[in-house]
């Protein structure tokens, strides 16, 4: 059942992208290039329609019955609607944010929520009133860390994907049947969408496919990992380690710049690499491969014990940190660990 669920929902996404496509561009659903963009020519931006088109069947076709059903996908339908509007008319930040808000709020309200987290040692740590924003603070996050990263070919829904995989990998594991069906609905969804989308691309997935991937990886991972142990809640921070890595960074950067956070640059990642020399598609598979290793990461915190745990975190955190040096992700002058070691070889 699982298999055609997953298989379902790859062949409608790749039936019903072409009919999107001849939509988006009816429409005017279309992406003009300019200085911070990497395409050359006029794009269909209306991608994401057909993912979630094909989740919406299969949902309806395939899966188990559950109280968070119909809350999850009314507060997708919420967030599709506002990214097809902003992909046709380029909604504000704060319009974008409201529709990004009451998507949450109507998840959050029918039971998807973090209440608390068992502590290591025994006992719970529990949030009380502060469970609202901080579940509410984690949806908004991931939808819009998906949306950030996606500026290249088959960048966002590359990483969703793997995302999506390992989320539903590790459902299986715990036995969770919901988590499973939605994960792998969306990862075939997802991976079908990529044959359009992958370098060179024919079409965009837009902000209507960004944060439709955004919102249901945010509400599955606290679905599959909520009400867990305190190490056990950054698993789904280390799956989606890449985006919510450059997401922190680029807002680091702008504070840092006097730049307004909410201000598009070109110094994401994926930016920061091209300008290192590496071509598009190769910039996009270092990225799957980052990914891939974060994912991978967490299937072995997953397993870990506490002294591991901490050890591999340690780790972790020192890569993420030369990375985002060697890049220039948080800014150029940003180099502490490297000047350091510079300064070092210099006295030798």
């Amino acid at each position: 059942m699982e298999f055609r669920a997953f298989l379902f929902c790859f062949i409608a996404v790749v039936l019903l992208t072409p009919f999107v496509k001849k939509l988006a561009i009816y429409l005017g659903a279309t992406d003009y290039p300019d200085a911070r963009k990497v395409h050359k020519r006029l794009m269909p931006r209306l991608g994401g329609l057909g993912i979630f088109l094909s989740v919406l069947l299969g949902v309806s076709l395939f899966m188990p019955g559950s109280v968070y059903t119909w809350p999850i996908m009314v507060g997708a339908t919420i967030i599709v609607a506002t990214g097809i509007v902003d992909d046709i008319f380029s909604l504000s930040p704060l319009y974008k944010l409201s529709g990004q808000t009451l998507a949450a709020v109507i998840v959050i309200v029918n039971g998807v929520e973090v209440e608390f987290i068992n502590l290591p040692y025994g006992g719970q740590m529990d949030f009380g009133m502060f469970s609202f924003p901080i579940t509410l603070l984690w949806i908004v996050g991931i939808t819009n860390a998906i949306n950030l990263v996606d500026g290249l070919d088959g960048l966002a829904a590359g990483i969703s994907a793997i995302a999506l995989l390992t989320i539903s990998g590790m459902a299986i594991t715990m036995g969770n049947t919901f988590v499973m069906f939605a994960g792998l609905m969306m990862f075939g969804a997802t991976l079908g969408f990529l044959i359009f989308n992958f370098y060179p691309a024919k079409i965009f997935m837009g902000d209507t496919g960004a944060m439709f991937l955004g919102f249901m990886i945010g509400v599955l991972s606290l679905l599959g990992f909520k009400n867990v142990t305190l190490f056990s809640l950054v698993i789904p921070i280390l799956i989606l380690g890449v985006p919510i890595s450059d997401t922190i960074f680029a807002i680091v950067r702008r504070a840092m710049t006097g730049q307004p956070i909410m201000k598009p640059d070109s110094a994401h990642l994926h930016h920061s690499l091209l300008k290192l020399g590496y071509s598009h598609p190769e910039t996009v598979i270092m990225i799957y491969t980052m990914s891939a290793l974060f994912s991978l990461s967490a299937v072995f915190f997953s397993q870990a014990t506490l002294v591991s745990s901490l050890l591999m975190m340690m780790i972790i955190l020192i890569t993420i940190e030369l990375m985002v040096e060697i890049t220039g992700v948080a800014g150029e002058r940003y180099r502490p660990i490297l000047k350091r070691i510079e300064a070092a070889r210099s006295k030798e």
